[in-house]
């Protein structure tokens, strides 16, 4: 019994430890982020993934720091292009551990819109429809994701100005995922919590 007890406080030990580890690592990762290290916040994201190999999160975060850096690179086709095949490959990663996410296909279809946005005449028509099947997908699993409903919303006007369409409906969606980022509770202190900031943003633009 004795014996028993030690084994069961090592094992809860060891777990309690692991997790410490992940939080720590996590908490690193966002730290370089925060402070603009691009490369090497992906590089941590990875290297937890490697270790957490049941969790979607860290491929999440490793894809999602380069996608989001993509839009300043925008002009250096080749660096992008690298930048955006690593990305793709951590995407690829979460969502074999996680199949239909939401947040992951709100991911990827960023990850698309960089490619249009840096390209609009090689990959607007290839890629448009797939970045509208992926939202269709992601609104349909959840319609009260705020991210789910703020990036569609936000490619639906991009997509609206550019035909010189009325964009007004899509601000008051935008407005909308306003009052979902205020109920919205994360399952973990690490699932995505992004997009509040960004909304808030675009209101300002639609209201003046």
């Amino acid at each position: 019994m004795y014996k028993l007890a030690i084994i069961i406080a090592l094992l809860v030990s060891s777990m309690l430890q692991t997790q410490t580890t992940y939080e720590s690592g996590m908490n690193k990762a966002f730290e370089l982020w925060k402070q603009g290290e691009i490369a090497q916040a992906s590089n941590m994201f990875e290297r937890i993934a490697t270790a957490e190999t049941d969790n979607w999160l860290p491929s999440y975060y490793a894809a999602q720091v380069l996608i989001l850096d993509g839009f300043s690179k925008l002009k250096q086709k080749d660096v992008l292009e690298a930048q955006l095949k690593k990305a793709q490959g951590f995407v690829d990663d979460a969502n074999a551990i996680s199949k239909d996410n939401p947040e992951i296909m709100v991911l990827q279809a960023m990850l698309h819109m960089v490619y249009v946005v840096s390209d609009g005449a090689t990959y607007g028509m290839t890629l448009s429809g797939k970045i509208n099947a992926l939202y269709a997908q992601a609104y349909k699993l959840a319609p009260d994701n705020p991210r789910v409903m703020l990036s569609k919303a936000e490619w639906d006007m991009g997509t609206a100005k550019y035909f010189g369409k009325d964009t007004k409906p899509f601000c008051m969606q935008i407005e909308k995922s306003l009052q979902l980022f205020a109920n919205f509770k994360p399952e973990t202190a690490f699932d995505p919590n992004w997009g509040q900031e960004r909304a808030e943003q675009l209101t300002k633009d639609c209201n003046k």
